[in-house]
């Protein structure tokens, strides 16, 4: 059984690396090689391939979102800045009332998770997933969940 290689014998053995004790450098033979190896690395995108990318899923969701699901994701962006809002307050300010703090930051985290449920059940185009489930249904689950997430938040106040 022969020894096994390093990975620095291997490419030395190929050719693509000069196998002297100093600095390593390209071969001439071996230099095409490497740039048609970057030549297949995809480019990175530009900012105006971002930018173009970002419109066109902005005019997507403009004209192929109903309103109501709108509506509930504009909540949920309230949610968030609620959430980011509290947090940063808590670093700067500071967070004496610690258990206030926590029941606050609970609720905006334990809502937004009830809201994206809420809008993937009430959502028409995930009618095949959610069969027995109609979107009146879905929202009182929503009231139900947020009501007994309230409850608990104002007992663990005091």
């Amino acid at each position: 059984m022969a020894p096994k290689r390093t990975p620095r014998q291997a490419v030395a053995k190929t050719g693509a690396v000069s196998s002297s004790p100093s600095l390593a450098t390209e071969s001439p033979a071996t230099s095409g090689a490497s740039t048609s190896a970057a030549s297949r690395i995809p480019a990175l995108p530009t900012a105006a391939d971002t930018s173009a990318i970002v419109y066109q899923a902005w005019n997507s969701y403009v004209t192929d979102t109903p309103r109501k699901l709108k509506l509930v994701d504009a909540f949920m962006v309230f949610l968030v800045a609620v959430g980011l809002i509290q947090f940063v307050y808590c670093i700067l300010v500071g967070n004496y009332p610690f258990n206030a703090f926590l029941s606050g930051f609970s609720i905006t985290v334990g809502q937004f998770v009830l809201t994206a449920s809420l809008r993937m059940q009430a959502n028409p185009n995930n009618s095949s997933q959610f069969e027995k489930v109609t979107p009146e249904r879905a929202f009182a689950d929503f009231i139900f969940g947020s009501l007994i997430l309230h409850f608990f938040a104002y007992n663990f106040i005091n």
